[in-house]
């Protein structure tokens, strides 16, 4: 059984003060490393999760059980950057070395974010979270806010909207009064608690890297995103304007209504145009075109025309539309009466009309999938296709140090003599 034991690093300590790259992996290489860490930052609680490493390595070699003791680091450019620099390493761990169970060591929450992406490659048995004890006196009271005050990150997040609001509180309750600006204060934190609670700032800069992402690739849903965007601010425009045109906009229920009817048609059109770019760039790509995207404009119609029935209904129920009226026809022999479509019979349409649309969908999505999957050549079941090799590639570590320890093979032909010998030096 071989188990992996591996110390997490989300903000990349270990490259930013030694300069070397992860993963790092091997008894003597990690020994070597907690050397230069210290040397760098003496002060360093990741000091004290590499030792924690080895500790568990050395108990786990105690019970005879193959041990990989690795550093596995993250990306300093962003949080989503070092998430998957993380999850990159340790699909090579795991490639590697094909552990049957991993131990994690973190020494801060910052790093436990990073154990459920350990858990979806490997069965972790045991988190073993590192924490430094400190002295309980006033000296260090007054160490620990000095290095608070040091750490540029946490004075932006805590000191600077401090002292924002210790600067606007009193010009707010000088012009509008005490209750009002301490509301609006309270306020202003509540969005910015919020803002920090949701990571709204790390899901700003993955949207902004994959617009980046896209923009440098040349994707066609670019430009039908801004399409798309142009689209729901008329949608929006249409809807605030029909709101504005009724007679009594009294109560909420009708000018929502109301407001749905216009814009829904819009709405409607934006997400077609969008998901019709996402179509495009996934015909374009070399990889087939997933079933969910063929079928996403169909269902866009078919919801956009449900909630433009309904909202017709309840608004010929409250007399702010009236019937649909169609003029009679008189062509030649072809005579045509003039009739009407009420509310009823108008919902029964736009539903029928749905469900059409959603089943055309379903099935030009399933016609395409089986004419691909039927197409052969390329599938792993085509018995032409050349088979797959069982090579395993040599394993080469990338950071510049190398296992100074045993193997497994060698550790197993050693006397009890050396083992002793070698436990006890460690």
């Amino acid at each position: 059984m071989t188990t992996l034991v591996v110390c997490l690093d989300r903000t990349d300590d270990v490259g930013r003060k030694t300069g070397l790259r992860s993963p790092i992996v091997g008894w003597e290489a990690v020994r070597a490393l907690v050397t230069d860490i210290g040397l760098a930052d003496p002060e360093d609680s990741g000091v004290n999760s590499l030792l924690e490493t080895l500790r568990v390595a050395q108990d786990l070699r105690d019970e005879n059980e193959d041990v990989v003791v690795a550093v596995v680091s993250g990306d300093r450019e962003s949080m989503v950057s070092a998430d998957r620099a993380v999850a990159r390493q340790v699909d090579d761990l795991i490639a590697d070395y094909d552990p049957d169970s991993a131990v994690v060591v973190i020494d801060s929450a910052e790093d436990e974010r990073l154990v459920p992406i350990v858990e979806s490659r490997v069965r972790v048995d045991s988190v073993d979270r590192v924490v430094v004890r400190q002295a309980r006196d006033i000296e260090s009271t007054y160490y620990l806010l000095k290095q608070f005050l040091a750490d540029e990150e946490l004075r932006q997040t805590v000191l600077v909207p401090l002292g924002l609001t210790l600067l606007v509180f009193p010009v707010l309750a000088m012009q509008i009064g005490t209750a009002q600006g301490a509301a609006a204060i309270t306020t202003v934190i509540g969005l910015f608690l919020l803002y920090k609670g949701f990571n709204i700032d790390e899901i700003l800069t993955g949207f902004s890297h994959q617009v980046r992402e896209a923009l440098y690739s040349g994707q066609v849903s670019v430009v039908t995103y801004v399409v798309a965007i142009g689209l729901t601010f008329v949608g929006l425009f249409i809807g605030a304007l029909g709101v504005s045109n009724l007679e009594d906009p009294s109560g909420v229920l009708v000018p929502a209504t109301q407001f749905l009817f216009d814009s829904v048609p819009w709405l409607a059109m934006a997400a077609l145009t969008a998901s019709a770019g996402r179509l495009l760039d996934e015909a374009i790509s070399e990889e087939p075109v997933r079933r969910s995207f063929r079928n996403l404009p169909f269902i866009v119609v078919a919801v956009g025309l449900v909630i433009r029935g309904f909202s017709a209904y309840f608004l010929e129920q409250q007399g702010v539309i009236g019937p649909v009226v169609f003029a009679g026809i008189e062509q030649g022999a072809l005579t045509l009466d003039s009739f009407q479509i009420g509310g009823g019979e108008r919902l029964t349409i736009y539903v029928a009309t749905a469900l059409v649309v959603s089943l055309i969908g379903a099935r030009v999505a399933a016609s395409v999938s089986d004419d691909e999957s039927g197409s052969g050549g390329d599938g792993p079941d085509d018995p032409d296709s050349p088979p797959a090799s069982n090579a395993n590639p040599t394993p080469t570590p990338e950071s510049g140090r190398t296992d100074g320890g045993p193997t497994p093979s060698e550790s197993d032909s050693d006397s009890p003599t050396d083992e002793g010998a070698d436990s006890s030096d460690q």
